[in-house]
């Protein structure tokens, strides 16, 4: 059967390090922060460093595993372009403006040499909280991910309407996590983890290479951001509450240092770093938010076929839909009902409801003369389907 989107990764079994969850981990999520991509001296990309990385992300690619990355710098480098220093709203999203296309093209150059295409992603708060905006995020990373390219995903910062947080992107990482159905986001910072205190105040602070549990007490660990730095405004605090976000997806974190070369080349031999554990899988966590935080906007009928089929661990397709009810968007939670009334389960529509009433029945290659456009080839994916206890 045909899937409409790629399955979700499985659970990072048994991970009680930083380099074993990037060992086990089938997709990724790097999060690089303002300070260590721009290179405040030349105020310009740090070239040498950005390489490194592209060359370990290279390196996960032919390990068959997949990447995200959520890229800082388009305002730090259109800044140095423009020689700006003003801090009014206007003047930083002109920055922005500027710094977006010279933050691709430090991509893709870096990419380039191992024969990988680096594909832009300008988010805002709106994309990742509006369920029509949800799903076309998530479709269009999967397909940039199913053509290979490396989605670079980064803040829409031109059109922001409210002061632009400068180099802070652990929130828009964890989001774009939940967003990639990730298992792994990994934010490179200036430290190597979380301590017991801040390392550059308290010699006594102790590293803590493994976090089972986001409890109060490790949250008040988190310390200031590094104002060495000059640039990011991203602290420990905002790491740990990207975590709380990743963690609420099935996706664990990975708190490691991005100051040298290869620092994922760095995590994976064993450099100390911190591994927050998720409590949940990707697959699970989504589940639970679709059967327990939805309230389904309507009922598809379904053939004896199709029940069978979904308990067979197979997608709905629309030869399987015998009756349409309600009046649902796309990506609404619905209700799946037996030929005899009892309930299957519940799950989000890849269409309209007017739009599976045209093509209920039909056999999947007959969606796009019905509605006009080339849909999925499902009426609900498998990954979108929790079935009623039998």
């Amino acid at each position: 059967m045909t899937s409409s989107a790629a399955p979700l990764p499985e659970a990072l079994e048994a991970a009680a390090s930083p380099a074993v969850a990037l060992a086990q981990a089938r997709r990724v999520v790097i999060k690089i922060g303002s300070s260590l991509l721009f290179d405040a001296a030349r105020r310009a990309v740090a070239a040498d460093w950005l390489a490194s990385l592209a060359a370990d992300i290279a390196d996960l690619r032919r390990q068959g595993r997949e990447a995200v990355v959520v890229s800082s710098g388009a305002v730090a480098l259109g800044r140095g372009r423009l020689n700006l220093s003003s801090s009014r709203l206007q003047d930083k999203q002109a920055a922005a403006a500027v710094g977006q296309s010279l933050l691709m093209h430090a991509w893709e150059k870096a990419l380039a040499p191992h024969g990988l295409m680096a594909g832009q992603v300008l988010l805002t708060r709106d994309d990742t909280e509006r369920r029509r905006r949800w799903l076309n995020g998530r479709a269009t990373l999967e397909a940039l991910l199913t053509h290979g390219v490396i989605p670079v995903v980064n803040e829409n910062d031109t059109v922001a309407t409210e002061e632009i947080r400068y180099g802070d992107n652990d929130r828009l990482a964890a989001r774009a996590a939940q967003l990639g159905r990730a298992d792994l986001l990994i934010l490179l910072s200036d430290v190597d983890g979380l301590y017991t205190a801040d390392p550059r105040r308290d010699p006594n602070a102790r590293h803590l290479p493994l976090i089972e549990r986001l409890t109060p007490d490790i949250l008040a660990m988190a310390s200031g951001a590094n104002a060495q730095a000059g640039v990011g405004t991203g602290g420990m605090a905002t790491k740990l509450a990207a975590a709380q976000i990743a963690a609420s997806a099935g996706c664990a974190t990975v708190i490691a240092s991005g100051l040298s070369n290869h620092p994922l080349k760095a995590v994976s031999e064993g450099a100390r770093a911190s591994l927050i554990l998720a409590p949940a899988t990707p697959l699970a966590a989504w589940k639970q938010w679709i059967a327990g935080s939805v309230a389904p906007g309507g009922a598809l009928t379904l053939d004896a076929g199709a029940v069978a089929a979904l308990h067979a661990g197979k997608s709905l397709l629309p030869s399987g839909v015998v009756a349409v009810s309600g009046d649902f968007g796309k990506g609404d939670s619905v209700r799946l009902i037996c030929p005899d009334g009892a309930r299957v389960g519940v799950g989000l529509a890849s269409y309209a409801a007017e739009e599976i009433a045209l093509i209920r029945g039909r056999h999947s290659d007959a969606i796009e003369s019905l509605l006009g456009y080339r849909g999925p080839s499902v009426v609900i994916h498998r990954d979108d389907l929790v079935l009623e206890d039998r």
